[in-house]
């Protein structure tokens, strides 16, 4: 059987990526230009400012991926770009140059979801990952509880009332002063604390799998006010790892209890908040616990990649998926719009 060579393109938001994977599993390039450090003095993203730089870097880092996977672009099979949801200018930059692209070299386009890349880099990570499995897709901008059943056919049974967990810890780490990135710098904080120091409260939802951070987050804000006011020491450590000690704890027992209400054998975990240490601990232990498989990305694949990217199209590819010339950047997209049918 022929290889399937997919150049994948990433640009949703502040990192610019290019990767190319054969036949789904096999990552024979991986390029990311963070922006990091463009939007550090900001503390947090500028659309402007992220779009901009996509244009600049992403002819660069295209030619870097194909050089780095030793292939041209006759070799490829097909193009694959994130065409949602994200930043809607970043958005553009990638599915316009994916498509001029796919045209020059008469190759297919294949259109792909931004959270179910980051459900394949799984894939990528672990062989044995296969469907059907329970995933928390976990970052800046989303908080998902997922039932895979298939490639592509995915279940929502959870999602965030309010702050993405990704969001929360920026806005904790930004409040006690560790500034941007915050969830890295969150956690290096916390390991430093004692995560039961605070007992911040938990959301009581009417939905098991859904999950509300506002509540602890004002918690910790309110702690933070009560202690300036008193002229108490704020011990930033302690605050740090009980916040992340709650919220972890949320996300895997909810995972857990998901899996375990469907009799599935796996969990997984993606997303940028995935690298987390704690999270990905407490998940492992307890699908241990339970007899359950547990499956996370490398920590390369849990930001923002390229390759997670093209290992999604691969399975859309044999779905028949493709992407028309009219394809357009959709900054709200849900997870379950997807193709719209067999194309987009």
């Amino acid at each position: 059987m022929e290889d399937v060579l997919i150049l994948g393109i990433e640009s949703s938001c502040d990192e610019t990526a290019a990767a190319v994977v054969k036949n789904g599993k096999e990552v024979l390039s991986n390029v990311i230009s963070s922006q990091v450090a463009l939007h550090a003095e900001f503390g947090g993203v500028v659309p402007e400012i992220a779009s901009r730089n996509h244009l600049e870097k992403i002819d660069e880092v295209i030619r870097l991926a194909m050089e780095e996977a030793g292939k041209s672009f006759s070799d490829l099979t097909a193009v694959a770009v994130t065409y949602g949801p994200g930043l809607v200018g970043s958005l553009l930059v990638g599915v316009s140059e994916a498509k001029a692209l796919a045209y020059a070299i008469q190759k297919p386009l294949i259109p792909v979801h931004h959270i179910e890349g980051h459900i394949a880099a799984n894939y990528l990570a672990h062989q044995d990952c296969i469907p059907p499995y329970v995933c928390l897709v976990a970052s800046g901008g989303h908080s998902h509880l997922l039932y895979v059943e298939d490639y592509g056919k995915i279940k929502i049974y959870g999602r965030t009332r309010d702050d993405a967990a990704g969001e929360a810890f920026d806005k904790i780490a930004r409040a006690v002063g560790l500034g941007y990135p915050g969830g890295p710098k969150l956690e290096q904080s916390a390991k430093e604390g004692d995560p039961f120091a605070y007992h911040f409260p938990k959301a009581k939802l009417d939905t098991p799998y859904d999950f509300s951070f506002s509540g602890v987050k004002s918690a910790v804000l309110n702690e933070l006010n009560h202690k300036k006011m008193l002229g108490e020491e704020i011990r930033v450590a302690d605050l740090c790892a009980s916040f992340q000690e709650g919220v972890c704890e949320d996300l895997a027992e909810k995972c857990l209890q998901l899996a375990l209400d469907l009799g599935v054998s796996k969990m997984a975990v993606a997303g940028g908040v995935s690298a987390n240490g704690c999270l990905r601990k407490k998940m492992e232990e307890k699908a241990k616990t339970h007899g359950l498989s547990f499956y996370c990305p490398s920590h390369v694949l849990c930001t923002d990649n390229a390759a997670m990217i093209a290992a999604a199209a691969y399975y859309d590819y044999q779905a028949g998926k493709r992407g028309e010339a009219s394809l357009n950047a959709y900054p709200s997209l849900a997870l379950t719009e997807g193709y719209g049918g067999k194309n987009a």
